[in-house]
């Protein structure tokens, strides 16, 4: 059995094929980073400086308490951005600090389902999820639900908008690029 030819193209395109896959993969982990939210709790440690280690609550405004750096923005930031604002004013202090920054509870990262569903109200995403998942932790829609007039409520940096949703779409199999994957603070309305 020949697996390359002698010129060896076939490893080329192979390489070629894996480069393209791994760019790709790093290209989707550097966009889909998980940005803290509100109400997520973070634990923030300093090395060999056993006074700076504190478990931290995101407060509703998106600030967080830390000392030596007084009241920091977290909302909205990955926690790699929250590590390098911490490093830099805490270097004002100590020479050279290593800071670790780490989410202990993402409860913050919430969905709300409201309106025709078996079990509405809040959920908390522990992964990146869609619409026909949140509505199936939602238990499913009720008989009485309008299946095709589902809305999702979104905040953006415009202020708000209206997604619209077809469930009968996606559950034929078809308008796959409308389960759209939700951001913390979604609201779910299905009518």
């Amino acid at each position: 059995m020949k697996i390359f030819n002698t010129d060896g193209s076939m490893l080329t395109k192979l390489l070629l094929i894996l480069a393209f896959f791994a760019g790709c993969q790093a290209a989707y982990a550097e966009t889909e980073k998980y940005l803290i939210n509100p109400g997520d709790i973070l634990e923030i440690s300093v090395w060999n400086e056993d006074a700076l280690k504190r478990e931290v609550t995101v407060l509703p405004d998106g600030s967080i308490g830390f000392p030596l750096t007084g009241s920091l923005q977290a909302a909205g930031r990955s926690v790699e951005e929250l590590k390098k604002e911490l490093t830099t004013k805490l270097t004002e202090y100590i020479a050279e600090p290593v800071v670790n920054v780490v989410i202990k509870s993402a409860g913050g990262n919430v969905v709300y389902v409201t309106g025709q569903v078996k079990l509405p109200g809040k959920f908390i995403m522990t992964e990146p999820m869609n619409v026909m998942q949140i509505l199936s932790l939602a238990g499913g829609l009720t008989p009485f639900a309008k299946g095709d007039d589902i809305v999702i409520l979104r905040k953006n940096s415009k202020g708000a908008e209206s997604i619209k949703f077809e469930y009968s779409d996606l559950e034929n199999g078809n308008g796959l690029n409308q389960n759209h994957i939700l951001k913390s603070g979604d609201v779910v309305v299905v009518p």
